[in-house]
């Protein structure tokens, strides 16, 4: 072991130094018995040098006592290795002088007074006082060193001066001596040194292990064989805050569980849980309630006879998960289940009805807002959120106490019920949720008046899936809807009938369109002053192979359904603009674009395209739209078509008067022509205020400087009616010709443009074509 003091560590070296300078009493004692010693030896042989001897001690052991109080006063700090070590030296000088004294006594007893006695005394006090050396001063092997040798060498040389072999023979035996101090001394320095250590690293293990505690988030509990609490930190204390006062160490953990059940702070069958586990020694975790909303996860882990049980607050972590719980199952918005957890419940409930074998018919009600795109477009997304909010607060008030109510999406929700499912309560509860959707929402100082469509379907079949019921309702509510909307309607068998058809036809018509068996046929624009065909309208026909031929309505509708539609434009505008080219120059041609192609980027480019490959004059085309196409973006679309405008297309405005807000369209588009839905047309032949209304909207056209066409005009009395009361330009209607294929228009346009076409007298009209 190193011996040096720059070998050892800092606190190693003050912790040994303090040591030199303990027990300044037992110093005290020694010295006392030796300056005893030596006036006893003193008297008896009467010898003026023991006297002076007694005198050296004297003052020795004064500077010595001194020297220890001021250490006592200013002790170095464990990491002050410079004062530690100007406290070792003074030690060095004092011992060593006091050592010295020792070794002189013994000389001058040896070879000057030469006195048995004085002998005797001298030397086994000395030898005791090198013994009080070792264990004094161990810790310093140069003070050892020092002092020893401060000894041995007056004493030793004393010996020989005696001159007789023994003695010099003893004065060589004082070389082994000083050599077995020195060892004892190194072993009771490394047993100290050892000590130290291993106190250190205690007193460091317990200072860290109590940070740990006091620090950790987490409260710590450590459980004795018996179940009792050896130790607990504060945080561990801070969970049973107001339940289990004072403190826990000595009491039984049972006991504290016992406490906060009688509070009614824990659940009873909670504490079982846990003491249960305590007592096998399980390990594992359980989350405890406690009073108020306060979770706290137990961990519990053993090892021997020991139980630790780690408390950590998990009270956020449980209520983001309740959050995610609820985001995951419930819609935001209205706080309704949400279409996953609605299809969980009543998949569940379904299931459950099948292993039972219930006959009770069973409910499933679809409602639907209807233009609830209009609330968002004319008022904002947020009024329409408040709507959908307060939607399903109203249907909640009137449905059903056994129905159950989610949100599908949009402008969705859906209605369960598997009791009470008779006729009459289902009328009853529909009828009363459309009547309470018609009363106006009031919206931050708005109102919004909204209609809602219900289609439902009750089913007493025992196998019947979710999915098969929401296609009925579907089904249903696609046929309330096509009946004027603000209605409800049961499902019926012909509906599903009605859905394989429409869903053979989709299919049918993708393969339609991808094998050009689509035909295009084109109905005439008459001007009213000339009568010659001013344009025509193309239309898409298409003849089933199997099922003839499909209403265009249908299909067109099918198309919009499935997006298909686009790809119909882009065929009409190739195949219309290539067949115009046929056509006199004065002869324009109408092509029809739906709210989709509206939406879409690609339309100028479709449009662009199709005159560039028919080399048709761009004036020669015009496109048709109607107010409902408009009605779902009507900033973007008023901006695709201004760019068709400005490129000289056409712009016509279709069934003018069955829109929402047909005039503010008129004001804010680059419309060119306005066609007056064929409803204006059907009365005027009878009744004058039919007629009066049909003038005024010409005229209203007319001051827009639009050209103005009268549609579904089908006899002559009509037109007689349109061409002497009112300022109409062209017309169209089977008086004129139904849609017939691009021959037979061929054919119809050139019997009709001839240059007597127009009948003597007519008043002349302005062109067909206005462009803008």
């Amino acid at each position: 072991m190193p011996k040096g003091p720059r070998h050892l560590p800092t606190l190693d070296y003050v912790s040994i130094v303090a040591s030199l300078y303990k027990d300044r009493r037992a110093m005290l004692v020694g010295m006392a018995a030796t300056i005893s010693g030596v006036m006893m030896a003193a008297i008896k042989t009467d010898a003026p040098l023991l006297y002076a001897v007694a005198l050296a001690f004297v003052v020795s052991t004064a500077k010595r006592y001194y020297n220890m109080l001021a250490f006592e006063d200013h002790p170095p700090a464990p990491d002050d290795r410079a004062s530690a070590q100007s406290w070792e030296r003074r030690q060095m000088i004092q011992g060593t002088i006091s050592a010295f004294i020792y070794g002189s006594w013994c000389f001058v007893s040896l070879v000057i007074v030469r006195d048995p006695f004085a002998v005797l005394v001298a030397v086994s006090v000395t030898i005791a006082a090198m013994i009080g050396i070792v264990t004094r001063n161990f810790g310093a092997d140069r003070i050892v060193t020092s002092q020893s040798l401060a000894i041995s060498v007056p004493m030793a040389l004393g010996l020989v001066l005696v001159g007789d072999g023994y003695h010099m023979a003893l004065a060589a035996l004082l070389v082994p001596l000083m050599i077995s101090f020195r060892f004892l001394a190194a072993d009771v320095r490394g047993m100290l040194l050892a000590q130290v250590h291993e106190r250190t690293v205690a007193s460091r293990l317990a200072v860290q292990l109590d940070t740990a505690l006091e620090t950790m988030q987490h409260g710590l509990c450590m459980l004795d064989e018996n179940g009792v609490i050896a130790l607990a930190n504060d945080r561990a204390q801070q969970t049973f805050a107001g339940i289990a006062e004072g403190s826990w160490v000595g009491r039984s953990f049972s006991d504290l569980l016992e406490e906060a059940i009688g509070k009614r702070a824990l659940p009873e069958t909670t504490a079982d849980r846990l003491n249960r586990m305590i007592i096998q020694q399980e390990g594992g975790k359980i989350v405890m309630k406690l009073s108020g909303d306060f979770h706290c996860e137990v961990t519990i882990s053993s090892r021997g006879d020991r139980t630790v049980l780690l408390f950590e607050n998990v009270t956020a972590r449980i209520r983001a998960q309740e959050r995610i719980n609820f985001m995951a199952r419930y819609d935001g918005l209205t706080g309704l289940p949400n279409r996953a957890y609605f299809t969980e419940q009543v998949e569940a409930e379904l299931a459950s009805r099948q292993r039972i074998g219930r006959d009770e018919p069973v409910l499933l009600a679809i409602i639907d807002i209807d233009d609830f795109k209009h609330v968002n477009d004319t008022l904002g997304h947020l009024a329409g959120d408040r709507v959908l909010s307060e939607t399903a607060v109203r249907i909640q008030t009137v449905m059903h106490r056994n129905s159950r109510l989610a949100r599908l999406g949009g402008d969705e929700f859906v209605i369960y019920r598997a009791q009470h499912t008779d006729s009459e309560t289902i009328q009853a509860e529909v009828e009363a949720i459309l009547s309470i959707l018609r009363r106006p929402f009031e919206v931050g100082g708005e109102r919004a008046d909204v209609d809602a469509s219900i289609g439902f379907v009750s089913s007493a079949d025992p196998h019947i899936g979710l999915d098969e019921l929401i296609t009925r309702a579907d089904l249903a509510l696609y046929s309330a809807k096509a009946r004027g909307k603000g209605q409800y309607q049961a499902f019926v068998a012909e509906m599903d009938s009605d859905f394989r058809y429409r869903q053979r036809l989709k299919s049918d018509l993708a393969l339609a369109i991808a094998q050009d068996e689509l035909k295009l046929f084109y109905q005439p624009l008459v001007d009213l002053g000339t009568r010659r065909v001013a344009g025509c309208e193309a239309l898409a026909r298409w003849t089933h192979p199997e099922l003839g031929p499909i209403p265009p309505d249908v299909f067109i509708g099918l198309a919009e359904e499935t997006g298909q539609i686009s790809a119909i434009t882009r065929w009409v505008l190739r195949t219309a603009t290539a067949e115009c080219v046929n056509w006199p120059k004065s002869v324009s041609v109408a092509v029809n674009v739906s709210a989709r192609d509206l939406r879409g980027e690609d339309l100028a480019m479709h449009v662009s395209e199709a005159l560039e490959a028919s080399g048709l004059a761009p004036g020669r085309l015009e496109i048709e739209v109607t107010e409902t196409a408009l009605i779902e973006d009507r900033e973007g679309a008023a901006a695709k078509l201004e760019l068709l405008a400005a490129n000289g297309i056409g712009i016509a405005l279709d069934d003018f008067g069955t829109g929402y807000s047909s005039l503010s369209y008129l004001h804010g588009m680059a419309f060119s022509k306005l066609k007056i839905d064929r409803s204006f047309i059907a009365g005027i032949t009878t009744s004058e205020r039919s007629l009066k209304l049909m003038a005024n909207v010409a005229r209203l056209g007319r001051d827009l400087d639009l050209v103005l066409v009268a549609e579904g005009v089908e006899t002559e009395d009509q037109l007689e009616a349109i061409a002497s009361h009112t300022t109409i330009d062209q017309v169209q209607g089977f008086l004129f010709g139904r849609p017939m294929p691009a021959d037979e228009t061929r054919e119809l346009i050139a019997s009709m443009n001839q240059a007597d076409a127009r009948p003597r007298g007519a008043k002349a009209r302005r062109p067909a074509l206005v462009s803008k």
